[in-house]
């Protein structure tokens, strides 16, 4: 680190924002302690009425745990809460309602099972003389629906809206609750940039109104766009506190991460080999007419990190669903290493060596009743079979090697999968699918809802699987992402291929440009 560096740095801890705007809420001295690890340790967080709070940090930092100590879902294990200047206790999500704290939770709350309408209003339905009035709830979601330019049927079941959708209902959950400080915790990690577009505008709206949020993201750029004052946590303590219009990106990256290495330079030249994968025609028809995978075709080499972007909606994920074998109805023709794969089912499209690393990990890719290692060998378990059981012994020798290999973080294997943070989380959703000795791993959107330390470690691996020989597909709805990482590079538009990109050839406004349309346009040169 530089003189210059290390002076900013001081400057910036020593000289926090001025309190000459109102302080509506103070957290001081917060510590949390959980068996074996201290979560958060003597933390202050000021909120400034009527602003956007930023609130940053890797994994594992605290974020997350100070908010849900904010919302009463946790306590404190010391600490004092303030609002105006009284203190209060949140003792629980209740109490901390009642002090006009509402908190939208960074994996998603939903009832699939319940309709929209139903979703927003559970637990504090609206009642015409003791009875659920399902008109006035309707047309208050047809209301809020709207003021969010969200076309969605308030009568649909929420299991059937795709993800990005979802998170939109969870929104409209939180601001139907009229709340006076809204904490939002990775609102946009599901949204697409339209969505993102509309969010913004509805938070200028809500501020406007009186509104205070608390703003968590790993978009870092969206920071810099939305907030007004930001908190850097690392590893447990409030390490800067600043006005967002006195920084820069860079600032934020820099006490963040520390020490560490930036996580900018993903790509990794080396030399690719034969065809792996080669898909034929891939067609999966929409309910109601049309494709949601329109005959697409593509191959993919030997060490080959193949990116697929497109905006929500545009087919990838049920372009993977195609492939993995969780698309019933889809058509086509999949060759692996030549030989056509005749399996129209996952198990079977596993032991042909295409497995998938889901998009929504707490839903699709953990059992979080599980342990750490029960998660990490739970689709190689017939590997294990020695007679007519199971051989621990090799199960806890394949546990321990994937561990160390993808550097997962964690003291004890047999702990609960929910005691990681996102990150590793993500990591043992890796290490599960490399145990399945793949041909072809299909990452989808791997980095959602980690940070930037994380996300430098995700495509450290990323890279290191290409060098060994397997081919890869990862979606992203990070541009620079995408660009940063891929060999070659796909993008979707209604189901179809819309343009073939090289590396050098991959622009941002040349892969927006192919999503936006819905006839078929190509760039230069080809693998």
């Amino acid at each position: 680190m530089t003189m210059t560096e290390k002076a900013e740095r001081k400057a910036a801890a020593e000289n926090p924002p001025s309190e000459q705007e109102e302080v509506i809420f103070r957290a001081e001295k917060i510590t949390k302690i959980y068996p074996g690890t201290v979560a958060l340790d003597e933390v202050d967080f000021e909120i400034y009425r009527g602003k956007v709070n930023v609130l940053v940090g890797e994994n594992g930092a605290g974020k997350s745990t100070l908010m849900k100590i904010l919302a009463g879902v946790e306590q404190p294990t010391s600490g004092q809460l303030y609002l105006n200047g009284k203190q209060i206790e949140n003792s629980s999500i209740i109490e901390a309602g009642k002090n006009g704290i509402g908190i939208i939770f960074q994996e998603m709350m939903i009832f699939p099972n319940l309709t929209v309408t139903e979703n927003l209003f559970i637990g504090r339905e609206k009642l015409n003389q003791g009875i659920v009035s399902n008109k006035v709830q309707r047309e208050e979601t047809v209301r809020i629906l709207n003021q969010m330019e969200q076309p969605i049927d308030p009568d649909r079941l929420v299991g059937e809206l795709r993800v990005g959708q979802q998170q939109i209902i969870e929104i409209a959950r939180a601001i139907s609750e009229n709340k006076r400080i809204l904490i939002m915790d990775e609102p946009t990690s599901a949204l697409s940039n339209s969505e993102v577009t509309v969010l913004f505008q509805l938070m200028r709206e809500l501020l406007v109104k009186g509104v205070t949020i608390v703003y968590i993201s790993h978009k870092l750029e969206e920071l810099m766009q939305i907030g007004d004052y930001v908190t850097v946590l690392r590893d447990g303590k409030r390490v800067a506190a600043a006005k967002i219009r006195d920084i820069d990106l860079s600032w934020i990256i820099r006490w963040m991460v520390g020490e560490k290495q930036g996580m900018f330079t993903y790509y990794q030249k080396r030399e690719l080999g034969e065809e792996l994968m080669r898909v034929e025609d891939i067609t999966l028809p929409r309910i109601g007419g049309g494709y949601s995978v329109d005959h697409v075709s593509f191959t993919v080499r030997k060490g080959e990190i193949l990116g697929l972007y497109g905006f929500v909606g545009s087919g990838r994920t049920e372009l993977f669903e195609c492939l993995c074998g969780c698309a019933k109805d889809a058509t086509g023709t999949i060759f692996i290493h030549g030989k056509e794969v005749r399996s129209k089912k996952i198990t079977g499209r596993i032991m042909d060596g295409i497995i998938l690393v889901p998009e929504n990990r707490q839903v699709d890719g953990l059992v979080q009743t599980m342990s750490v290692g029960g998660n990490i060998v739970l689709s190689s378990l017939r590997k294990y079979i020695k007679g007519f059981s199971l051989s621990k012994k090799e199960e806890k020798k394949a546990v321990a090697e994937k561990i160390s290999e993808i550097s997962i973080k964690v003291s004890d294997p047999n702990r609960l999968i929910t005691s990681l943070s996102g990150g590793n989380q993500q990591k043992v959703v890796v290490s599960r699918a490399l145990l399945t000795d793949p041909t072809i791993l299909l990452l989808d959107e791997p980095t959602r809802g980690i940070d930037v330390g994380a996300k430098s470690e995700i495509f450290q691996i990323v890279n290191k699987l290409a060098s060994q020989g397997y081919g890869i597909i990862f979606v992203s709805t990070e541009l620079k992402e995408v660009i940063a990482i891929a060999d070659r590079i796909l993008v979707m538009s209604k189901g179809k291929i819309t343009g073939e990109f090289l590396r050098e050839e991959a622009t941002e406004e040349a892969l927006v440009t192919a999503s936006a349309i819905g006839h078929e346009l190509k760039g230069g040169a080809h693998a």
